[in-house]
């Protein structure tokens, strides 16, 4: 199969043909019909997350069809068409009883800890607790960024701030994460601010419905968003992963608010300084958030199907497998609005 490898750090990845994969026993091989580009994929590529090993194929957020099936899956048949989170969890240690799949300790990580979807098929593990069936109305391109970026906002949105209709939601952020939590809080009823430095960016998220936007290199964000919303924000998302957006969500908040880390603090950021004398005058609570467990697509994708949220702006750019490197790359800059997704494998 063709595949696009990373070997050597911060450099193109390779194109090369590489064996089919072989489902384990409990596992799948789907055959990719998209994959989007993230962030994350970007972490991999400049060698800050620790979890990657090289040589290794990039890529997590995917869709597909099922070719292959182990000995031990009951729930999937070749022919399936299926979506999986981004962390595959075990399905039978205590945490995943419990539903927090997310925090299994022997989960597996395509891309990271494994290797992912920049390329015609992946080996998916645990497929019986992992994967979901794709609905023929949610089109592939849509559904790659169902894998991580909309449903690492869904779970920092319903699982852990618990956002409430007429809430003011900020976010700090306005790329695929923001993009998404934006469209998803506006389903759910909030009042949203988009906080970024990149006027376009901007001006995407008013085109999508955002009630106000701040452009943080030119205002005081924390105090802009405590103006527009009258007092504070109740919820606020960090998007980035850096110390400067970090402290200013938590800035923006009004008293008891809540702020979710989504962004991936890595590098010179997996170590913040934050404003504590903030967090404790008023009585703020912050959470972290890492992906979402599989029982919670339901609640998603009925929300999808029923219309209430059109994810279709999300995705701006869709490229081919030999155009990744030049997409991982641009992260290193402010990126144009929307996210790119691989639909074209063999090129």
């Amino acid at each position: 199969m063709r595949a696009a490898r990373l070997i050597t750090y911060r450099q193109p990845l390779e194109l090369m043909t590489i064996p089919d994969p072989e489902p384990a026993e409990d596992g799948v091989v789907v055959r990719v019909l998209a994959c989007g580009v993230c962030r994350s994929d970007w972490h991999a590529w400049s060698g800050s997350d620790p979890d990657v090993v090289l040589p290794i194929t990039p890529g997590h957020e995917y869709c597909g069809e099922v070719v292959a099936v182990g000995a031990r899956v009951t729930r999937w048949k070749a022919g399936d068409r299926v979506i999986a989170p981004f962390i595959l969890a075990c399905g039978h240690c205590s945490d995943c009883a419990q539903g927090h799949q997310t925090i299994c300790s022997d989960q597996v990580v395509p891309g990271f800890t494994c290797d992912g979807a920049f390329a015609e098929y992946i080996a998916v593990a645990h497929a019986d607790a992992n994967l979901t069936a794709l609905p023929d109305t949610l089109a592939p391109e849509i559904a790659a960024a169902l894998g991580c970026r909309v449903t690492t906002a869904w779970q920092a949105l319903v699982g852990r701030a618990q956002i409430q209709g007429g809430e003011w939601l900020a976010i700090f952020g306005g790329g695929g994460v923001g993009v998404s939590t934006l469209l998803l809080g506006k389903a759910l009823g909030a009042r949203v601010v988009v906080v970024d430095i990149v006027d376009d960016k901007l001006a995407y998220a008013t085109s999508l419905g955002a009630d106000a936007v701040v452009n943080a290199a030119t205002s005081d964000a924390p105090e802009a968003v405590k103006e527009i919303t009258g007092g504070g924000a109740h919820v606020a998302i960090e998007a980035l992963g850096i110390e400067t957006t970090t402290v200013a969500a938590v800035k923006s908040l009004r008293k008891l608010g809540r702020m979710v880390q989504i962004g991936m603090p890595a590098g010179k950021h997996s170590t913040m300084s934050l404003p504590m004398d903030v967090l404790y005058s008023g009585q703020l609570a912050v959470y972290g958030t890492r992906g979402m467990p599989s029982w919670r697509y339901p609640s998603l994708l009925s929300l999808i199907s029923g219309g209430s949220v059109d994810l279709s702006p999300l995705v701006t750019r869709e490229i081919s497998l030999n155009q990744v490197s030049e997409e991982l790359a641009a992260f290193d800059h402010p990126t144009p609005p929307g996210v790119a997704v691989v639909t074209d494998f063999v090129c």
